[in-house]
């Protein structure tokens, strides 16, 4: 476990940021050899971490393992070594040639692939979200319309500011209306009783 956390810590400090420094300093000085020489060292370093994610499931157990790592990142990094340069035009570059035409094709092929089923997944995606707006807005209507539904006359009226409830039945009749016809007779008969009575006594 302490030879991992030196091994990272090693990798990250002398084979990560010491070289993107010092290719920030090539790119800056627009030194043409050095800005060559950490292009070369970054080839080499983006295939041994490559390499590396399956080497730690599989050789971890390798008597220094860690150790071995670490001096091969000095070796990459050493001006006397050159090992990253030695590395790139010995088999690197002599292996991207022969097949460059054909990693091309590759790389053309997956990204034709990958802007299709892009496109597909997000044609799904704007279906599925349009279908769960239309359900939402629907469930919102009908909640709406359930809950205007249950208002009664006497909310309506407190809300409106009366204070007095409302009668649940139909308004009653006005002057001048149907029923007050015969309501008339009514009044009418009540007064010739009272009358007959009257006269009788």
């Amino acid at each position: 476990m302490v030879s991992w956390i030196i091994s990272r810590l090693v990798v990250l400090i002398f084979g990560t940021l010491y070289p993107a420094y010092y290719s920030y300093k090539a790119v800056k000085s627009k030194d043409i050899k050095e800005y060559v020489k950490w292009m070369m060292y970054w080839i080499i370093f983006a295939l041994f971490t490559t390499a590396e994610t399956f080497t730690d499931i599989f050789l971890c157990w390798f008597p220094f393992y860690y150790e071995l790592k670490i001096a091969f990142v000095a070796w990459l990094l050493s001006p006397y070594t050159k090992g990253s340069s030695l590395l790139y035009r010995k088999f690197v570059h002599p292996t991207l040639s022969s097949k460059e035409k054909e990693i091309d094709d590759c790389l053309v092929q997956a990204k034709d692939r990958s802007y299709d089923a892009l496109v597909h997944f997000g044609k799904r995606g704007l279906n599925v979200a349009a279908t769960a707006a239309v359900m939402a807005a629907s469930k919102g209507q009908g909640a709406l319309s359930e809950r205007l539904r249950s208002f009664s006359m006497q909310d309506l009226t407190t809300i409106r500011g009366d204070g007095t409830p409302a009668p649940s039945g139909p308004p009653p009749p006005g002057p001048g209306r149907a029923s007050s016809k015969h309501g008339q007779p009514k009044m009418s008969r009540s007064a010739s009783e009272s009358a007959s009575s009257s006269g009788t006594a």
